[in-house]
């Protein structure tokens, strides 16, 4: 496909970045907004469906999280690749052609919804909005080329804050749907999306730019797979994305199947946490940019810990106003954690950089090549966490009725978070005599402002 190229880039350069740099890099940034906001809508599609899904489908609770699963699954999976395609055919490129492919599970899904259809029908077109969920990752690692060091944390933080908004947004409109037209009607809100996504790929085909100096680097991809902070932030990224895409995905049906509310009192509260969460993103992303991503993650995952406990005592009690008091707050924290952590990735490469005695734009190109390979793996990793969280509550209403059982499970994995987080990224090590082992310890000690 042939598009628009920038042949020289180079952000850090204040004076380049003054002149253009930054004028460019925002109308990408923004037009990047669009496409994985309706990326994200659409991978989110399905939490929505079963909303649609009375009696006459046949579907059980325990099937209905596994759909949201199967498109969790295909959605986590499908990131590694796209992180490597922007690279490979350029970020304008494939902006427009992962939003072109967004046209094919909307369209299969308007074809098959109504009662009749076959439960592995449905498990195959809710696999088919997996596509959905690897526009984050293309849209990350393209936009993280875009900006410097000083000004990702915010970049990151409002590209992906941005796509996240339209998972409440689909929900919002499913709410819209179901509330005028009742719950018979699901293709009114595919038919609301099908224009939007050919919109969203002329933006891109029209406004956005390929960056020449992006290439792909296998052996970037393989380093990053190699190093251990790659896994270390994919495990907590589990903690905070994938509470977010799980709990997003899962939080009507649970108000459903434990609280008994119906279709459209599901529907007017699924949308508030998803919304709240998107929106903090950026703001997790500044304050990691000002006070260092480690200690607002660290901050973060305590403050979940807190609120599950919350809504584990909502659960047992069958308290709903306390239920939906802690779940949003995990909502708003995990949103939070969101921008904070994906600060720490170019931060800690950074670092490495530093400690291996480079300097200047050495540094900082060794940042960028590693933190954009590993972002990918890190990304669907992440996503692999709302999978967990799906099964997890698919297991727990299957034996005991409730999500009780899967909150404590949570619960369990935030703390593990919070000494992890502490453990490799705070934890001042003790200091011990010698120039050796003071050479030795100074990256660790510059993780704490990552």
């Amino acid at each position: 496909m042939a598009g628009r190229w920038i042949e020289q880039w180079d952000p850090e350069d204040r004076t380049f970045w003054k002149e253009k740099g930054e004028r460019i890099a925002r109308r990408n940034l923004y037009f990047s907004v669009l496409s994985e906001h309706i990326g994200f809508s659409i991978w989110s599609l399905w939490s929505v469906m079963v909303l649609f899904m009375g009696p006459e489908y046949g579907v059980d609770p325990a099937g209905k999280f596994f759909l949201i699963a199967t498109a969790t699954l295909v959605g986590a999976v499908i990131r590694v690749p796209y992180t490597f395609a922007v690279a490979r055919f350029g970020g304008r490129n494939w902006t427009v052609f992962s939003a072109l492919t967004l046209l094919l599970p909307t369209g299969a899904a308007f074809a098959v919804m109504e009662p009749g259809t076959s439960y592995g029908t449905f498990l195959a077109v809710a696999a088919l909005t997996g596509v959905g969920g690897g526009n984050f990752a293309s849209s990350m690692t393209n936009i993280n080329s875009f900006f410097p060091l000083r000004r990702k944390g915010w970049a990151l933080g409002l590209n992906a804050g941005g796509g996240n908004i339209g998972v409440p947004v689909v929900q919002l409109v499913g709410l819209l749907v179901i509330g005028l037209a009742g719950a018979a009607q699901p293709r009114i809100v595919l038919g609301v999306y099908i224009p939007l996504i050919v919109l969203s790929a002329l933006c891109a085909a029209l406004f956005m730019d390929n960056l020449a100096p992006v290439r792909n680097d296998t052996g970037a991809a393989r380093e990053a797979a190699g190093d251990p902070h790659t896994w270390i932030m994919s495990f907590l990224y589990v903690g905070t994305f994938g509470s977010f895409i799980g709990y997003s995905f899962a939080f009507g049906l649970v108000l459903q199947t434990q609280f008994g509310r119906t279709p459209l009192q599901a529907a007017s509260l699924t949308f508030v946490g998803p919304l709240l969460g998107s929106l903090v993103r950026p703001v997790g992303g500044s304050l990691a940019d000002r006070f260092g991503g480690a200690r607002i993650t660290l901050w973060t995952f305590a403050a979940m810990a807190a609120a599950t406990v919350a809504v584990v005592l909502a659960s047992v009690s069958g308290s709903l106003p306390l239920f939906l008091a802690g779940f949003i707050a995990l909502f708003v924290l995990s949103g939070l954690g969101n921008g904070s952590t994906y600060k720490m990735i170019p931060g800690i490469f950074q670092a490495k950089a530093l400690a291996r005695g480079m300097a200047g734009e050495a540094a900082e190109a060794y940042g960028r090549r590693l933190s954009g390979a590993s972002m990918g793996l890190i990304g669907a990793v992440g996503a692999l966490g709302g999978l967990a969280i799906n099964l997890a509550f698919r297991q727990s209403f299957r034996t005991a009725g409730t999500g009780t059982g899967a909150f404590v499970a949570f619960l369990v994995c935030y703390a593990v978070c919070c000494a992890v987080t502490w453990a490799v990224y705070l934890r001042r090590p003790a200091r011990t005599a010698g120039p050796a082992a003071t050479t030795e310890t100074k990256p660790q000690l510059s993780y704490a402002e990552v």
